[in-house]
C-alpha cells in the first residue's frame, strides 16, 4: 500500500531502514547528536573539583568536571598528543588534573596543558593550544547540557523552548525547581532497539491499556490512548479519584513540591525535548530519562527520579514512587526490543502507520528527515 492509498485516519511512518541501517544513524549521530545540544550529565554527580563523568555523544567520547573555580566544564576526552583516550573509567575522581595512561601528557581542570614528558624543552609549544578541546555547555534543570557543534543552536530556542511549547507557560517548569531536586534513585537500561523507537514510543499511549496496567490505575485518562505530549498548554493526565499518590499501589507518595500551582496538584505532565531527553513531571517528585544512542539498533537509558533534598536526606521511603515507571520503563522497552527486529523485515520496508492518536509523532518523522536531508 502506497502512501497516497492510506485512508486519512492512518499516515505513515518512517521506512524501516531508518531504524536500521548503519549508515543512517552515522548521519545522525553526525547532524541530530553532535550538532543539538545533548543532556549529559546531573551537575550535582560533579560535587566537587575533580569529580568527572564521561559519556558518549554522537562518536564522540566527551569528559564532563567540575573545575577547582567551581564551575561544570566539558572536553572532548581526547589526549591532544596522540589521540589516546584520557579518562577510560566512565566515572571518578583527580587531584588536581588528568593525566593520559599513554605517554602522561597531563591537563589541568581547565583544560590546560600542564605538564608533560621533557615539555621543559619545547619552549615553543603553547600550554593553551594544545590544552583539552572544549565542548559547549549550559546548565538547566540541574543538568549539564552540551553541544559538540562550532557554533550551537540557541539553548533557549532549542531546549528550554520545549517546557514553554509543552506548557504555553515558560515560568511552569520552574515551579518544580527541578534543579534544586536531589537524585533518590538512579536506573541504567540498556535497550536492544534503536533510539527513535524509544521517543516515539514514549509520545505516544496507544499502547498504554495494552501493556501499562499499573501506570493507568493511576492515570485513567490513558487508557483512552492519548498522551499527556498530544496536547499543548496545561492539560495533564488527572490522578485517579482513588489514588493518593503517583506510586506504583496508588498510596500517598512523600512530600509535594511546595512551590507548585493548583493545577499542577494531582496531574501528571511529560514533554520530550529533542533528541534525547524526557522529563516526567508529578507533584512529589521528578522523571528525567537521557538516552545516549550507541548504535543503530543499541540505546543505553539512564533514568533519574529526583525528590525534595530533604525527602532524600532523612531516607523516606521511595520505592513505591520509583517503582511504578521502573515497571513502565521496563514495559516500554521490552516493546521498543519486541519491534526492533521487525523493522528489516520486507513486511516492514515502506514502514507502518500512524493511527490518529498517535498523529503527532508524524511531526517527530518530520524534524529527523528534514535535518538528515539537510
Amino acid at each position: 500500500m502506497t502512501e497516497t492509498e492510506l485512508p486519512p485516519s492512518l499516515i505513515p511512518t518512517l521506512p524501516g531502514s531508518f531504524y536500521t541501517d548503519p549508515r543512517i544513524f552515522a548521519l545522525e549521530q553526525e547532524n541530530i547528536f553532535e550538532n543539538m545540544w545533548f543532556c549529559a550529565v546531573r551537575t550535582a554527580d560533579l560535587e566537587k573539583p575533580g569529580r568527572f563523568r564521561t559519556v558518549q555523544v554522537g562518536r564522540e567520547s566527551v569528559l564532563v568536571t567540575r573545575a577547582r573555580d567551581n564551575t561544570v566544564k566539558a572536553y572532548l576526552n581526547i589526549c591532544r598528543h596522540r589521540g589516546a583516550k584520557l579518562c577510560t573509567d566512565e566515572n571518578g575522581d583527580v587531584k588536581r588534573a588528568f593525566r593520559c595512561p599513554y605517554h602522561a601528557w597531563t591537563y589541568g581542570l581547565d583544560g590546560k596543558l600542564i605538564a608533560a614528558p621533557n615539555l621543559t624543552s619545547m619552549p615553543d609549544v603553547d600550554r593553551a593550544i594544545f590544552g583539552l578541546v572544549p565542548v559547549h555547555l549550559r546548565e538547566w534543570l540541574g543538568y549539564a547540557w552540551v553541544c559538540l557543534a562550532d557554533e550551537p543552536p540557541p539553548f533557549e530556542g532549542d531546549v528550554m523552548a520545549a517546557a514553554t511549547e509543552r506548557f504555553g507557560d515558560p515560568d511552569a517548569i520552574g515551579r518544580y525547581q527541578v534543579d534544586e531536586l536531589a537524585v533518590g534513585r538512579r536506573i541504567r537500561y540498556e535497550v536492544r532497539a534503536n533510539w527513535k523507537l524509544i521517543i516515539e514510543n514514549y509520545m505516544e499511549c496507544y499502547h498504554c491499556a495494552t501493556i501499562h496496567p499499573e501506570l493507568i490505575e493511576v492515570l485513567p485518562e490513558f487508557a483512552a490512548g492519548y498522551a499527556a505530549q498530544s496536547y499543548v498548554g496545561w492539560h495533564g493526565a488527572e490522578f485517579a479519584d482513588e489514588a493518593e499518590g503517583f506510586t506504583v499501589d496508588g498510596s500517598a507518595g512523600v512530600d509535594r513540591i511546595p512551590t507548585l500551582a493548583a493545577e499542577q496538584d494531582r496531574r501528571f505532565y511529560g514533554f520530550t525535548v529533542k533528541p534525547q531527553a524526557f522529563v516526567n513531571l508529578v507533584p512529589d517528585h521528578v522523571i528525567v530519562h537521557r538516552m545516549y544512542p550507541l548504535a543503530a539498533d543499541r540505546t543505553v537509558v539512564e533514568c533519574d527520579w529526583l525528590f525534595l533534598k530533604d525527602v532524600v536526606e532523612a531516607g523516606h521511603d521511595l520505592s513505591r514512587s520509583v517503582e511504578l515507571f521502573h515497571r513502565v520503563n521496563e514495559q516500554d522497552f521490552a516493546a521498543c526490543e519486541r519491534c526492533q527486529p521487525a523493522m528489516d523485515s520486507r513486511a516492514y520496508r515502506a514502514g507502518g502507520v500512524l493511527v490518529p492518536s498517535e498523529h503527532h509523532i508524524g511531526a517527530f518523522h518530520e524534524w529527523v528527515t528534514r535535518i538528515l536531508h539537510g
